[in-house]
């Protein structure tokens, strides 16, 4: 028996489908695709009209099919998609539904939550100026794939003052490489000579797009560095923005602060008094919002830990957050309050997340374009690296030495009208 993937076409004006239902079998969901993506645009196109959603049901055990169907539809079609599991489409539960239309409305480029403060103009260092708010993460394959790439993700906030829609961006680059190489880049072109580029100058320059400024400033939050690493990746990612700025122009550096997000330690918070109702929630955790910025952090550097989120079970774990460089002169409370307030705008839920909103955008970027490399990815890269590894010797060592400096093979480019808006959520 073979199970089987659902595509509903709507059209916008219309709540009923703009052709019939068809089914699928998942071997075949490229075929199938294509063939109905033809099929819509041949309708749509004699009225000037495009295809904004492609709805597809899944079976509950859909295996590879969902990764399948996102690399298809984001980097060769073009296509805005949301996918449902059967069993849940069949219960039809209120909450169910309110999910849905929570992530359908911002890969339609809507907002779910805006800020009263923003509104009103009144974050401190944010709505005086043209600001953007980048969020990065870099996530690496599990241990003992020594051939994957490592993948970096970077979000910047496209509307202001609202700082509430993002636009993303994803690259593959080496094994365990934690810094982020396309922040910027330049290439040999034989004609016009040097040609600049890069995440953070294409994300500016779609920022000046839709809002018609430049920004003046600019929050980078970056998640997943250990300490270690805080002033490397400080170095090198602080540096790739600034020269980013000057290929744009000249003389244009917009004040920089340089935020590190980190989630995994051992730093738990507790109430002085657990009997006392108004110092803890209905889990018996701290209250959202706490946050800590003395005794327990460091002694001269900027840093402090936020818990931004309810716990629902078990010991709420809080954010820890290192300002690594601040030219725009944050005081403490007003970088928290920042922290704090986007950590309720993150779009998939109606409550507050753990971390801030741009770095979590990051992370569902960077998970997303595993999605994204080719099935024999894999395959070819471990006979490379194992080739490799004969020659220097046995063991793991050269196996990882191997995949660390072997060619890595870059990710489909996102379409330009998927890209614009929140693909990854």
């Amino acid at each position: 028996m073979f199970r089987r993937i659902n595509h509903l076409c709507l059209a916008a004006d219309n709540p009923e489908p703009f052709l019939p239902v068809v089914s699928g079998r998942p071997d075949r969901v490229e075929r199938v695709l294509k063939s109905r993506f033809h099929d819509v645009m041949t309708k749509l196109h004699p009225h000037g009209k495009d295809l904004d959603l492609l709805i597809v049901i899944l079976p509950d055990n859909n295996g590879s099919l969902y990764g399948d169907l996102k690399r298809i539809c984001e980097t060769d079609l073009g296509i805005v998609s949301h996918c449902c599991l059967q069993k849940h489409v069949y219960k039809m539960s209120t909450q169910y539904l309110a999910n849905v239309a929570l992530k359908i409305n911002v890969k339609f480029g809507g907002r779910n939550t805006v800020l009263v403060d923003a509104i009103s103009r009144r974050i401190p260092l944010v709505s005086d100026r043209p600001t953007i708010i980048f969020g990065a993460d870099v996530t690496h394959p599990h241990p003992g794939e020594d051939s994957s790439p490592s993948i970096a993700a970077v979000v910047a906030s496209q509307d202001w003052p609202e700082v509430t829609k993002y636009a993303g961006l994803v690259c593959a680059q080496a094994h365990r490489q934690e810094l982020i190489q396309d922040l910027y880049k330049t290439w040999q072109d034989p004609v016009r000579g040097t040609i600049t580029g890069g995440m953070i100058k294409e994300l500016l320059i779609s920022f000046r797009r839709a809002t018609g400024q430049k920004p003046q400033r600019i929050i980078f939050y970056r998640d997943s560095v250990s300490e270690g690493q805080f002033y490397q990746v400080l170095l090198y990612e602080l540096d790739a923005i600034r020269k980013a700025c000057a290929s744009l122009e000249p003389n244009y550096q917009p004040t920089v602060t340089f935020v590190v997000v980190q989630k995994r330690h051992h730093t738990r918070l507790f109430p002085n008094n657990h009997n006392d109702r108004r110092a803890v929630d209905r889990s018996g955790n701290i209250l959202p919002g706490t946050v800590v910025d003395s005794k327990i952090c460091h002694p001269t550097e900027f840093d402090f830990y936020l818990c931004s989120h309810a716990g629902i079970q078990g010991t709420s774990r809080p954010a820890h957050y290192h300002v690594l460089w601040d030219e725009n002169k944050f005081n403490a409370d007003a970088l928290q309050s920042l922290t704090n307030n986007l950590c309720y705008t993150y779009a998939r839920c109606t409550r507050s997340v753990s971390i801030v909103s741009p770095a979590y955008y990051a992370h569902l970027a960077a998970f997303r374009a595993r999605f994204y490399m080719e099935p024999d990815t894999s395959d070819s890269g471990s006979m490379t690296s194992g080739a490799a590894g004969q020659g220097a010797g046995p063991g793991p060592r050269s196996t990882r030495s191997a995949a660390a400096h072997a060619a890595v093979r870059p990710l489909p480019q996102l379409r330009d009208n998927v890209k614009r808006v929140m693909f990854y959520c």
